[in-house]
């Protein structure tokens, strides 16, 4: 299927690994020109490397800084020369016990997994409505939907994006000008961020990192951890030119792991 997508241009953060990488190689595989960010230059630049050399037919701009920042998102716009697709992604904060977050861990978490996602929205969605193409896709987690004991911060910061962003794509002057924003919730993946979760949860448990995994993987019908490859041809197509009656909407990819019927 042709995504009709080609010559677009992405703006992707958190891409020089995991399922933001995963993202910007589906885009560029489309055709979709890619600005990607990420805070390690070194492993941007070798991602970039990459993208450029499986799809020459792209544009890759690659700049490293931090999206949680003003600075780092005035730098990441710049690079743009028009944001047609925002992939938002920020490494999720880190677990632990409420009992042990102060005040400045909670703004931390909030300032990155939902007022950064909320600012790049603020600074392209109506640029969009007015070329009549736009596709905001926010990685948030499963989680949301299921909460995850461990991960309260991430927990509350991206339910509060979740929220927000239950109004903003039902705006009318942006859905009429097929603009859409949606939530993709990843469940178990292999990525460094699932890892370190899982190093966690051993470390509290006394148990090995693979004997977690093991457990984790038996708790997903699916029976494995999911691919950043496969979710991030799911981006791609949230991003397509046929997904414009899609917004507002939060999609689970989770191998069958939440087990609710709604």
């Amino acid at each position: 299927m042709d995504l009709g997508i080609a010559g677009r241009w992405a703006l992707v953060c958190a891409a020089s690994k995991g399922l933001g990488k995963g993202c910007a190689m589906a885009l560029a595989a489309e055709g979709v020109n890619v600005v990607i960010t990420a805070r390690g230059e070194e492993a941007l630049q070798a991602t970039a490397a990459e993208i450029r050399a499986a799809h020459p037919q792209v544009q890759v701009a690659a700049v490293a800084g931090d999206i949680a920042t003003p600075a780092g998102r005035a730098a990441a716009l710049a690079a743009c020369p028009q944001v047609d697709i925002l992939v938002n992604n920020a490494g999720g904060p880190p677990p632990g016990d409420f009992r042990d977050w102060d005040r400045e861990a909670w703004l931390k978490a909030i300032d990155a997994n939902m007022l950064t996602p909320i600012e790049l929205m603020k600074a392209t969605v109506d640029a969009m409505a007015a070329r009549g193409f736009g596709r905001v896709v926010n990685i948030t987690s499963g989680a949301v939907k299921a909460p995850i004991d461990t991960l309260g911060l991430s927990n509350g910061a991206r339910s509060g994006l979740t929220g927000f962003v239950a109004g903003l794509a039902r705006q009318t002057r942006l859905a009429q000008a097929n603009v859409t924003i949606n939530n993709l919730l990843p469940g178990w993946f292999d990525t460094d961020r699932v890892r370190t979760t899982m190093q966690a949860a051993a470390t509290g448990s006394g148990q090995s990192v693979e004997a977690v995994m093991d457990k984790r993987r038996a708790g997903i019908p699916a029976q494995r951890l999911g691919r950043a490859d496969e979710f991030g041809a799911f981006c791609a197509f949230l991003c397509s030119a046929h997904a414009g009656y899609l917004t507002g909407q939060n999609i689970l990819l989770d191998g069958g792991a939440y087990p609710g019927t709604f």
